[in-house]
């Protein structure tokens, strides 16, 4: 099962446009915490965690990690935080202070599936209206505005600054869909598009 984000996207007129999304999916993965290095940084050792840089996840089942423990089960979205991986067995919570913390064993990292994107294409397209006028298209071509890193499990949405200068357009909706070498088309996310001035 895959969710369509409800996202909604600004574009600055005249400055570069970068957006990082990650595709994630069921099943949901559950990876034991084997300790915890109490510093400024919450530094978790989780044997062979397999999570890319960057993946959200959300701590459960540890109740000697209250600033990392989720606050409901299953997590809501914002228990959810991005991981820092530093090796293949050990993660790191930036800006979450674990000094002074008495861990006490047990716990995992919850996270959904990374979606792989080898061999898939993406396009996103912003029309005036639901089922309208098109105003602007990326695709995953080269030099398309849409970059797909099966390595890092990220889709990148980019318009250089003078294409940003370019639009003569306020607002829109958008979808963004991801086609994988199977040919099954996925809507990912959603949502509208402002231009700002």
């Amino acid at each position: 099962m895959t969710c369509c984000q409800s996202l909604d996207l600004a574009i600055r007129r005249g400055v570069t446009f970068s957006h990082v999304l990650m595709w994630a999916a069921e099943p949901v993965i559950f990876h034991a915490i084997a300790a915890l290095a109490a510093a400024p940084s919450a530094t978790l050792t989780v044997p062979g965690h397999g999570l890319p840089d960057g993946w959200y996840a959300a701590v459960v089942s540890a109740p000697s990690l209250p600033g990392l423990l989720a606050r409901s089960e299953p997590p809501a979205p914002d228990d959810y935080r991005p991981v820092r991986v530093l090796d293949a067995d050990t993660v790191e919570f930036n800006g979450i202070n674990s000094a002074g913390w008495k861990y006490k064993g047990g716990g995992y990292l919850r996270a959904y599936t990374p979606v792989p994107l080898a061999g898939c294409t993406a396009e996103l397209v912003v029309l005036d209206r639901p089922g309208g006028t098109v105003l602007l298209a990326l695709t995953s071509d080269p030099d398309g505005g849409i970059v797909l890193d099966d390595d890092a499990k990220t889709i990148t949405l980019a318009l250089s600054a003078d294409a940003a200068a370019a639009l003569t357009w306020k607002r829109g909706v958008y979808e963004l869909r991801i086609t994988s070498a199977g040919g099954v088309t996925t809507r990912i996310a959603a949502g509208a598009v402002e231009v700002l001035p």
